[in-house]
């Protein structure tokens, strides 16, 4: 791809598919694929091994695990039911992975901006925690919603960095909405990673770093897309219209064409509420499930 036209995504396995346009294989970016639930859900394992990963793809080295499941927008308990089981699985591998002990206790961050709707994942997702941390000593779970600059006038990272400093916990898990490439991601992908998160690099407005270089402690990411650039929108049109035009043309038209116009321009289903209000139910109950284990369950 014209790097001078970049449509920005958070998924680690769009970036790749992005990428594998340019060339057949990816020098040190690795990925597995595997089935849940007779195919009902879709694992995409992507593993950034070096720095020569990272660049090609843009994103730093670790792992980005994703699941997705076509009906997980649809208001069906059962499927939510299974990819929250699905998640919670990831959930305590990476955990363990990162060196976080069965019973540690962790510190979960909602970010986002609760009176925005497709920015309000993160919060929602916190607001249906089961937080144990006032009832036990160890195994715990707490919560943070820390706002926005614009409401606090501080980094998310500067509030985190301070909560983790004073409660010790073992690691932090941060919830985020995403942008994604393409529309039928949306409201039906969950991703999760070790390599933390850097709040609003999706639609470019970067934020400090939030890992584990900064915190001191492993970060998990957790996210789900809410949005999607106009121009990929475009861009995905004219390629069904005029397949006969090639790539880098339908590229320079709608660099020339589109981008001036829309600019920054991110669009969302217009039931958002209905898609982040169920995602944010699935997650949820995926990291109590996860951390409160047997506890939760028998409640």
């Amino acid at each position: 791809m014209d790097k001078q036209f970049e449509i920005r995504t958070d998924l680690a396995v769009e970036a790749r598919e992005e990428s594998l346009k340019d060339s057949k294989e990816i020098s040190g970016v690795i990925m597995e694929q595997f089935e849940r639930e007779g195919g009902q859900i879709n694992i995409s394992k992507v593993v950034v091994r070096n720095e020569a990963g990272a660049k090609a793809i843009g994103k730093p080295i670790g792992t980005y695990l994703t699941l997705e499941a076509a009906d997980l927008w649809r208001n069906d308990g059962g499927i939510h039911r299974e990819v929250s089981r699905s998640m919670a699985e990831q959930v305590k591998a990476l955990l363990e992975d990162a060196g976080v002990p069965e019973n540690g206790n962790v510190l979960v961050v909602g970010l986002g901006n609760p009176e925005i709707t497709s920015d309000s994942l993160g919060p929602k997702v916190v607001g249906n925690l089961h937080i144990t941390r006032i009832l036990y000593k160890d195994g715990t779970i707490s919560g943070i919603i820390p706002g926005v600059m614009a409401q606090t006038g501080m980094e998310a990272a500067e509030v985190i960095h301070g909560v983790v400093e004073e409660t010790r916990p073992d690691a932090v898990i941060v919830i985020d909405a995403l942008a994604a490439r393409s529309v039928r991601r949306l409201g039906t992908t969950i991703q999760l990673s070790d390599t933390g998160i850097h709040p609003g690099s999706g639609v470019g407005n970067h934020r400090t770093r939030i890992d584990r270089e900064s915190m001191g402690i492993p970060v998990i990411a957790i996210g789900a897309p809410t949005v999607v650039g106009a121009t990929a929108i475009v861009y995905d049109t004219m390629e069904s219209l005029m397949e006969e035009i090639e790539e880098k043309e339908r590229y320079r038209m709608v660099q020339e064409l589109v981008e001036p116009k829309l600019g920054p321009m991110y669009v969302t289903p217009k039931d958002i509420d209905d898609r982040v209000r169920r995602l944010s139910f699935t997650i949820s109950e995926g990291l109590n499930i996860a951390l409160a284990g047997d506890a939760y369950n028998e409640e």
